[in-house]
């Protein structure tokens, strides 16, 4: 039989849920914290804040392994090396609760496959209900319970020293004041289960880009981009035109897709030019560069122009479907 205990060791509202039934996944890793962007919990509060009812959603992100500064003038006890940080990314809300589990808390596999996720890494999920305790409800620990139970939606440590999985145990909690106020406020805090004793541990939330430390969280940056892998190896102009000039099928085919992947990211640059970038010969082409830049920055102006065109037809049509209902409203209350 599950029971509730109080615990005050970090915040008043901290709570701890306990059951008494044993484990399916043991040798749980341990998070010290949970770090989210401004911007990504700005807009969850926003969807939160504007929607009708009660909902809840997933969240999305990485776990990393981020070694600590050893250098201290201050502090002569030992601190751990290294901490282990859950990162959200992203986050999918659904319209209204019960959306991936029954009313018992019991979570349906089916919808929460690889492929019904869009092969985004599941760290866990968070729920918003108003005017209620912030704290998990029993179907909340049942949810939060079953979601590690399935392996598929394990992901793994980056940056650990030797090769670690972590189960999708974390859970977010939003709730409203259980009283009315002026100003429209949003509690929230996050916690992370324990399968190994079916507990609830409270974690902090570090908010990136904002306060004066947010500069340790660049550490482990790892940069990524969207741009085509191309061949490093140095070749003159010549030598490429000839790979492009080729009347090979797949070197024809591979040169349309990376053509199209660049074109995806920058607009009118070709890929032979994209290639004379690449390698020790890069140091020369400066100019080359700077204008990589230039088109890459007129495609996103392109594409800020295209939605603020079918931005402006939404409001049209908003402002068309407004007046229709207005006239139908109207002769309906002259018959």
């Amino acid at each position: 039989m599950p029971f509730l205990s109080s615990s005050h060791l970090s915040h008043p509202l901290a709570i701890t849920l306990c059951f008494s039934e044993l484990s399916h996944v043991m040798g749980d890793l341990v998070l010290q914290k949970i770090a989210i962007s401004g911007p990504t919990l700005a807009s969850m509060i926003q969807r939160l804040s504007s929607s009708p009812a009660d909902l809840d959603g997933l969240l999305f992100g990485h776990v990393t392994c981020i070694a600590l500064s050893t250098l201290s003038d201050d502090s002569v006890q030992s601190t751990p090396d290294s901490q282990l940080v859950a990162t959200i990314s992203s986050f999918l809300s659904f319209p209204s609760l019960l959306s991936f589990y029954d009313s018992l808390g019991r979570v349906d596999s089916s919808r929460l496959t690889l492929t019904n996720l869009n092969q985004k890494p599941l760290i866990g999920w968070f729920s918003f209900r108003r005017k209620t305790p912030l704290r998990p409800s029993m179907r909340e620990s049942s949810v939060t319970r079953s979601l590690p139970s399935n392996p598929q939606l394990y992901l793994p440590v980056q940056n650990a020293s030797s090769e670690s999985l972590f189960a999708p145990s974390i859970f977010l909690l939003f709730t409203t004041p259980l009283q009315d106020q002026f100003i429209q406020t949003c509690q929230y805090r996050a916690f992370q289960f324990q399968s190994s004793n079916l507990c609830f541990n409270p974690l902090s939330i570090d908010i990136v880009n904002i306060g004066p430390a947010f500069r340790g969280h660049y550490g482990a940056f790892s940069p990524t981009s969207a741009l085509p892998f191309l061949n490093c190896e140095v070749r003159s102009s010549s030598a490429i035109n000839e790979c492009r000039n080729e009347e090979n099928l797949i070197g024809m085919k591979r040169i349309a897709k990376d053509q199209s992947e660049l074109d995806m990211c920058a607009e009118g640059m070709q890929i032979g030019r994209l290639n004379q970038l690449i390698g020790p010969e890069a140091v020369n082409y400066t100019a080359g560069l700077e204008d990589l830049y230039e088109k890459m920055l007129c495609k996103i102006e392109s594409l800020a122009r295209l939605v603020e065109a079918s931005s402006a037809k939404v409001v049209e049509q908003e402002n068309h479907n407004r007046k229709l209902r207005y006239k139908v409203a109207r002769s309906a209350g002259l018959e």
